[in-house]
């Protein structure tokens, strides 16, 4: 089958098309022929070799979340999808089998959820990996009623998630924009707009005072505990930064709660909650461009260079 892999690690350009064998479907798992498939952070770091858990020799196909129609079901997830469904998936690149820049994929049952109605193929494929971050983000705040937490990195595609789900649990959002991103962010519900950079902090207090949590989708290092009551949270998906900030939080008995999507072992009921939002208009599936698969180092070159704003869709 045709997928867009590497044989060696390094820059966009060692991406191209390869002759991949097609992946068989384990007792758990869904295959998918793919439609769409994004292009992610995660996938950048696989290209340039710094995903440690890669063990197999190459080639490597990269790709976490893909979308398209069951091209075949396991025995235990025939029960749950049937051939010809349209579903959307996040993928586990590192299988020596391959990731989701390929004809087909495989996914495990409870990692692949039904099509949102009303959205499109290329929609849905940035909604998988993405949703369950930000998902997580917001319950890792651990925050038992309504309260203030600001959204820091909100215009990127897992910030602007944080914001909305934060706004639909019915949370007060402070969220942080450059002038070019003031309106999308607002578009996503944030109550409060502050203005991006270095003094985030500083402008967040002036705009709320302390605030129950922090999301934190971008910029580790700023010491943001300062600004969180004490007995609240900070929930990062990029780090904490240097230790600094980690004993800054300790001093304001702040809990410091790292976000990593792999470590969920069953997401199928989020992915499904995730489904119904955007289903309900209360999340906004946000493709920033569509590129043929074989433009996939392009696609690489422009998420590098950042300033992109939702994700880049790569169709097969």
């Amino acid at each position: 089958m045709r997928a867009i892999g590497m044989t060696t690690f390094g820059g966009p350009d060692v991406l191209r098309e390869l002759d991949h064998p097609e992946p068989e479907v384990g007792d758990d798992e869904v295959r998918i022929h793919v439609a769409a498939v994004t292009v992610n952070n995660g996938d950048l770091r696989m290209r340039r070799g710094e995903v440690h858990q890669l063990r197999h020799d190459a080639p490597w196909v990269p790709g976490m979340e893909a979308a398209g129609v069951v091209d075949a079901v396991g025995t235990r997830a025939a029960d749950r999808f049937r051939v010809g469904e349209a579903v959307t998936a996040h993928v586990w690149p590192i299988d020596p089998r391959g990731g989701a820049y390929a004809e087909l994929t495989v996914a495990d049952m409870n990692r692949v959820v039904r099509t949102p109605h009303g959205a499109s193929i290329a929609q849905a494929a940035t909604l998988p990996m993405n949703g369950l971050t930000a998902y997580q983000t917001v319950e890792a705040m651990g925050l038992e009623r309504p309260g203030t937490v600001a959204v820091i990195g909100a215009a990127g595609a897992v910030g602007g998630y944080i914001v909305q789900l934060a706004v639909a649990a019915g949370h007060r959002v402070v969220a942080d924009a450059a002038d070019t991103d003031r309106a999308l962010v607002e578009s996503l519900g944030a109550h409060v707009v502050v203005p991006r950079g270095d003094g985030v902090v500083d402008a967040i207090r002036a705009a709320v005072g302390e605030v129950d949590a922090v999301a934190l989708a971008a910029m580790p290092t700023l010491d943001v505990a300062e600004i969180v009551r004490p007995g609240g949270a900070v929930a990062s998906v990029v780090g904490f930064g240097d230790p600094g900030q980690v004993m800054a939080a300790r001093r304001r008995r702040v809990r410091l709660a790292p976000v990593v999507v792999d470590a969920i072992a069953e997401p199928a009921p989020m992915l499904r909650h995730l489904g119904e939002l955007t289903e309900r208009g209360e999340i906004t599936l946000r493709v920033a461009d569509e590129l043929p698969a074989e433009d996939a180092s392009e696609a690489h070159r422009r998420l590098e260079s950042g300033g992109v704003r939702g994700r880049i869709v790569l169709r097969f």
